[in-house]
């Protein structure tokens, strides 16, 4: 009886384990697919920029989305009207963080190095950039985004 009582503790024991394994790589999944989503999101919004295509830019901002930089803070209607004449030629996305906020939103931050035109001018940054997406109503927006001029 005791064997059997062993046996059956042992059984319990291993399937609780696989059980929170399980659960870990299930969350974890998610989390590796929530940040691949909102990467592309980004990647999205950064190609627009290159491309000229301000309608998809602006429809992939929340309506009440805050922009910050060094300028100050922005609204939506402020970055679209300053992106008119905003144009990135090329850019690479380096050492990319994700924090997951909720099962439909995360923050990405990254280095982004960009040439590109503004108002005219031919330019080449260095920044650090975090967003803040979220799926609200089935659809990907940008709720927040800080730019930082990175020195090195």
């Amino acid at each position: 009886m005791r064997a059997i009582r062993g046996h059956v503790s042992l059984i319990i024991v291993v399937v609780a384990g696989a059980i929170v394994l399980a659960t870990a790589i299930t969350s974890y999944a998610q989390e590796n697919e929530l940040q691949r989503q909102i990467l592309t999101k980004e990647r999205q919004e950064l190609d627009c920029l290159k491309t000229g295509d301000y309608g998809q830019f602006a429809d992939l901002l929340a309506e009440d989305a805050v922009f910050v930089d060094a300028a100050g803070s922005a609204n939506k209607q402020a970055v679209v009207e300053h992106t008119k004449d905003f144009r990135l030629q090329d850019y690479t996305i380096e050492d990319p963080k994700f924090v997951q906020i909720s099962e439909n939103s995360g923050m990405v931050t990254y280095k982004i190095t960009e040439t590109g035109t503004s108002h005219g001018r031919a330019f080449s940054a260095k920044v650090y950039v975090s967003a803040l997406w979220a799926k609200r109503n089935g659809k990907w927006v940008c709720l927040f985004s800080q730019e930082t001029a990175a020195h090195a």
